[in-house]
């Protein structure tokens, strides 16, 4: 490490400019720097005539070429020979690597490197989202190179070593989709009725009691819906049959019932686009929902008047169901879990349960399985295409595993208790994943900045 020398990276790298005059009738080759150093690449041919800068300059294969722009983002690279003499504005710097010093292989190790990252933010000045590279603090940039001949050296156990980190990552790649694979089995299983088989053989249907018998709970559920009919809390509610088949086998002892006939009410939220304020009540949509987690701490706010103008009969509780009804988050349903006065957007639809009769979190299970997920995004037009939202028809048709109350409470104890031991393995996957990356950086840092220790 001592024989390492100091440098400024100006030493390594010489700033290329080649100007060129733009002509009407020549035809150009032009580039396209992508961020998170993913190279330099080559865009469409275009004709002078259509291309305003009329000065610009000329692109050499085995350059470094970087965006003073967008620098700090990682757009920069090595030109290959698809680039050569293609042109660029002053926005993109060309630099020579300087061969008596360094390699081309060296720059873009380098340049891949945290350190080098960092450089390219404090070299940086402006407003935040239009910073330019200052380019005389750049190359001002001070770093510790080892001798030429002994670069290669370094990059080649430096290969070593990232390769037995890339097969590290490819393993927790593959352990984390096997857990999310494990994940949505333990959920199938569940609304099958295969997680509590043994429950049933200890538990056989005691005819009449809501807790054994599914049956009866059912009879009593719709008796319950009827008299809400009838009493003109609740109007009735339309169905859309759905469009796509979707086999499940259940147990005998178990029911089938749609969402909608075991439920008191499906609805959506406000279909009026909001106006938030600054101060004011709570307004939710389907960013507060993800799988089995309501998360109303990101929220809106919209004036008292309107909180009340949306709510009308909409008034959400503690047990009821959310489920987003638009984009990559239809489907997705979390029970409410929390004392939360709120209002929310046509994004969300609204499960009102029947609390005594139906365990709120077996519903969620249903609907998050992967049973429920095929059946939410099945909402598909005869060309391929998605409608684009979860309609509360189709939420109401959604046809629902019906096991008596004390089994709908034991399949949620144990779809818990599992999916905890889920969590727990992908936060150690996570973890180490995170490590990995921790020490690549600890080996760039040590392959690029090892002649600090002189």
């Amino acid at each position: 490490m001592h024989s390492w020398r100091k440098v400024k990276l100006g030493d390594l790298l010489l700033r290329s400019k080649i100007p060129i005059a733009i002509e009407d009738k020549e035809t150009y080759s032009r580039v396209t720097i992508r961020t998170k150093h993913q190279g330099v690449s080559k865009r469409e041919d275009e004709v002078g005539k259509k291309i305003g800068t009329k000065k610009q300059f000329l692109l050499k294969s085995g350059q470094f070429v970087m965006s003073k722009i967008d620098a700090r983002y990682g757009a920069f690279g090595i030109a290959d020979q698809d680039v050569h003499d293609a042109i660029i504005t002053g926005n993109f710097w060309a630099y020579d690597i300087n061969q008596e010093l360094t390699t081309v292989e060296w720059i873009e190790r380098y340049t891949n490197s945290s350190s080098f990252y960092d450089l390219c933010e404090r070299a940086s000045s402006g407003i935040t989202h239009r910073k330019y590279l200052d380019e005389k603090v750049f190359i001002a940039h001070e770093l510790y190179i080892p001798p030429k001949e002994d670069q290669s050296n370094i990059l080649l156990k430096l290969e070593k070593e990232q390769n037995s980190l890339n097969e590290l990552a490819t393993e927790n790649q593959n352990q984390s989709s096997y857990l999310t694979k494990l994940r949505q089995a333990i959920l199938q299983e569940a609304i099958e009725g295969k997680l509590t088989a043994d429950w049933r053989k200890e538990n056989p249907v005691r005819k009449g009691d809501l807790d054994f018998d599914a049956g009866a709970l059912l009879e009593k559920i719709k008796a319950e819906k009827e008299k809400l009919f009838k009493e003109g809390k609740i109007k009735k509610e339309k169905f859309q049959e759905s469009i796509l088949e979707h086999e499940l086998e259940i147990p005998s002892a178990w029911t089938l019932p749609m969402l909608g006939e075991i439920s008191k009410q499906i609805t959506d939220g406000t279909h009026q686009t909001p106006t938030y304020t600054t101060a004011g009540e709570i307004f939710l949509s389907a960013q507060n929902v993800k799988p089995f987690r309501f998360m109303p701490e990101n929220y809106k706010l919209i004036s008292e008047k309107a909180f009340h103008e949306y709510r009308k009969n909409k008034i959400p509780e503690i047990g009821d169901l959310l489920i987003g009804r638009v984009g990559a988050g239809i489907g997705e349903t979390a029970v409410i879990d929390r004392e939360i006065d709120f209002a929310f957007y046509v994004s969300l639809g609204m499960v009102k349960t029947f609390k005594e009769l139906t365990i709120p979190d077996y519903l969620s299970i249903v609907s998050n399985s992967p049973y429920g997920v095929r059946y939410s995004k099945g909402n598909i037009s005869s060309g391929g295409v998605s409608a684009g939202n979860y309609n509360l028809g189709r939420i109401r048709s959604l046809k629902v595993p019906l096991p008596s109350l004390a089994e709908q409470q034991t399949i949620v104890d144990r779809v818990e208790k599992l999916l905890s031991m889920v969590d727990e393995l992908e936060k150690q996957v996570s973890e180490r994943e995170e490590q990995s990356e921790q020490l690549m950086q600890a080996v760039l840092r040590e392959a690029f900045e090892g002649g600090k220790c002189d």
